[in-house]
């Protein structure tokens, strides 16, 4: 398999013009960050850096994307996680583009007037962020309910704890959603992304210290990945890129999948779901909500929206965290993994593909292809999170329930647990002494006081041993209780 040939600028669109960046001649660090490539600019620094780790929002911008129909998508991301290749072939949208002159005044965008409004802005450190955030659902929702504007909303931070005249401004610039100086040009923001996405030519970016390959293809993907075996592959980078915002470390060869349609795919029959490893955590959570009930509700309080935007599910699975939320729920739902090579596929269960700490099977020529999983009517499947915060926070221990009973008597079932171990891993012992059993309260206690013994977790700044213990005991307690 050969690559295609390779360019080493990239292109986007910023304040309506095409902007192309030689990282040769301009001798940029190919890992720059969004956020701080607009700092760099004299007219874009409303962008601010706060927790520079996606928690608290100030340097939240706006990225306008073609979907399959051509048609623009606007999201929120943290332009602080994010490295400057991924906005080749989009436009980057930042708080100084929403305003418009008029003469010698200034007209508000919608969302900026109602905030003001409202009295939604104090200090004014966040408010860039927040106004981006609530500038990405008025262009993609119409009178949103509470429900979806505080979803929006989660990954701002207002240390003034101005947060309900953010709400209220939100609903109000959102029940109207007027057209704007955006939907006016977006033929035109059209045509120019189209231009740039002619071209399908994978990115190359070399320096004396640094590689950055941005394939446009799959066969591209795998032919850099058997070439460079050895290579940090990222699809979303909002962990990867802890290593150089809160490590600072340099990270010397990158292979960035983001843009590969072919691992965005989406199918489902009667039997199955299949979830492609380049969809964005927040498009599987629209798109399997109502059949995965499970997995939509864990992604529901999954870091925050600027997150679910970037991050996929197959960099999620890449850097096997033992306390990543949506491998104990995929063990759960007896999931597959699909690993893709250059002529051939294998497909390997979850749990046998997390072989340790951060440790998988992936091979040195094979990629993260998909998930399969199945559909079963007949079982009950739940997800329970133990973190200091409901939202945007880390699991201290997590759990994916399934359980299937047949004339009161448990046919099949699985424990799966993060936080509990080097890596998400399955109660054996209390599923074994459980199996067969009825399901009552007697036997259910029995298990947990397994349960309780069965793990010997770390203690860390997040929680002690004896906290995780008890509470993965009382986590199964709770799925008995619901599922009496």
């Amino acid at each position: 398999m050969t690559m295609n040939s390779g360019q080493h600028t990239i292109s986007f669109i910023l304040d309506d013009e095409i902007v192309t960046i030689d990282f040769k001649q301009e001798k940029l660090s190919p890992t720059l960050t969004i956020l701080n490539y607009l700092r760099s600019l004299p007219n874009h620094k409303g962008a601010k850096e706060g927790c520079a780790e996606g928690d608290c929002g100030a340097c939240t911008v706006v990225v306008a994307d073609l979907d399959e129909e051509n048609k623009l998508v606007y999201r929120a991301i943290n332009s602080c996680l994010v490295f400057l290749p991924i906005l080749h072939g989009k436009q980057l949208i930042t708080v100084e583009n929403l305003a418009k002159k008029n003469g010698r005044d200034i007209d508000l965008h919608p969302v900026q007037q109602a905030l003001v409004d409202m009295n939604g802005s104090q200090c004014g450190y966040c408010t860039p962020g927040i106004v981006m955030s609530m500038f990405a659902l008025y262009k993609s929702s119409m009178n949103p309910s509470s429900e979806v504007i505080k979803d929006a909303m989660t990954g701002n931070l207002c240390r003034c704890t101005g947060y309900q005249p953010i709400l209220n401004a939100t609903e109000l610039a959102c029940s109207k959603n007027e057209p704007d100086q955006f939907s006016k040009n977006q033929n035109d923001i059209i045509s120019k992304l189209k231009e740039i996405k002619s071209q399908k030519l994978t990115v190359q970016i070399i320096t004396k210290t640094q590689k950055y390959f941005l394939p446009q293809t799959l066969a591209d993907a795998l032919a850099l990945r058997k070439k460079f075996p050895k290579t940090i592959m990222v699809n979303g980078s909002t962990d990867i890129a802890l290593k150089q915002t809160k490590k600072f470390e340099r990270l010397k060869e990158i292979i960035d999948l983001s843009v590969i349609r072919e691992l965005k795919c989406f199918s489902e029959n009667k039997k199955e779901i299949i979830l492609g490893s380049g969809l964005s955590l927040e498009a599987i959570k629209t798109k399997v909500s109502e059949k995965l009930p499970a997995l939509g509700n864990m992604l529901s309080v999954f870091a925050s929206k600027q997150i679910r935007n970037v991050a996929t599910l197959g960099g999620n699975l890449g850097t096997a965290s033992p306390i990543g939320d949506t491998i104990p729920l995929l063990i759960a739902y007896d999931s597959k993994i699909r690993l893709v090579k250059e002529t051939s596929f294998r497909e390997i269960p979850i749990e046998e593909f997390i072989k340790g700490h951060r440790e998988t099977d992936l091979r040195n020529n094979e990629l993260i292809h998909s998930v399969i999983i199945p559909l079963h009517q007949e079982h009950v499947v739940r997800f329970y999170k133990v973190s200091k915060r409901r939202d945007l926070d880390i699991s201290t221990v997590s759990a994916g329930f399934r359980l299937e009973i047949i004339n009161g008597t448990v046919s099949d079932i699985c424990l799966a647990f993060g936080g509990m171990a080097d890596r998400p891993k399955r109660a054996v012992l209390t599923e074994a002494s459980l199996f067969q059993k009825v399901w009552n309260a007697e036997n259910i206690e029995m298990a947990a006081n397994i349960l309780e013994n069965e793990f010997s977790p770390i203690s860390d700044a997040r929680s002690g041993s004896g906290f995780r213990k008890m509470a993965a005991k009382n986590l199964l307690l709770k799925f008995y209780h619901e599922t009496l």
